[in-house]
């Protein structure tokens, strides 16, 4: 089954929706992990907890069930793998991560541009109601938002910025 994802505002927004974006927790954490997760290919135990903690205070729990040797195994495999499905499939393995905090691992660590699995950025395309999360609608939503950075001419983290926040706006406003 196909998803029809439709951008719920003028293209030509995205740059001026990124510059107001205001999610709540700071992301520098994250991009201070970059270097060293680039240069061993891999997350360490710690920099998942870092990770999930900024995409879901609530899974911590479950994250802290992972044992190290399984997070240094499964990201290896993550960001070694061509084959997209073993790509975000193998994060999956992980306690505590779905298609959420999978797509924000691949977002900020995977060197191909990923966007972040979210209600508020699923509802700028269009889709109020997400179904359940599979394989299917994450690979039309890559494909769908790494062609709509493409023809706005913005890198996926300003698309991701701009969805995000077109809907915080409108939440705000209703």
């Amino acid at each position: 089954m196909s998803t029809k994802f439709h951008l719920q505002f003028p293209s030509l927004e995205i740059p001026v929706l990124a510059q107001h974006f205001g999610y709540p927790v700071k992301e520098n954490k994250l991009y201070d992990l970059r270097a060293g997760i680039a240069k061993r290919g891999f997350l360490t135990l710690e920099e998942l907890k870092v990770v999930c903690r900024w995409k879901s205070v609530r899974s911590q729990s479950r994250v802290a069930k992972n044992t190290a040797a399984d997070v240094e195994a499964i990201t290896k495999v993550c960001f070694e793998t061509k084959n997209e499905r073993l790509r975000i499939g193998s994060l999956l393995l992980l306690e505590g991560v779905q298609y959420p905090t999978a797509s924000v691992l691949l977002h900020f660590f995977h060197p191909d541009p990923y966007p972040i699995l979210d209600v508020r950025a699923l509802e700028s395309l269009g889709i109020q109601k997400p179904p359940a999360y599979d394989f299917g609608f994450w690979s039309q939503y890559v494909a769908f938002t790494r062609q709509l950075a493409k023809e706005s001419s913005v890198d996926m983290r300003t698309l991701d910025k701009a969805l995000w926040q077109w809907s915080k706006n409108v939440k705000k406003i209703i």
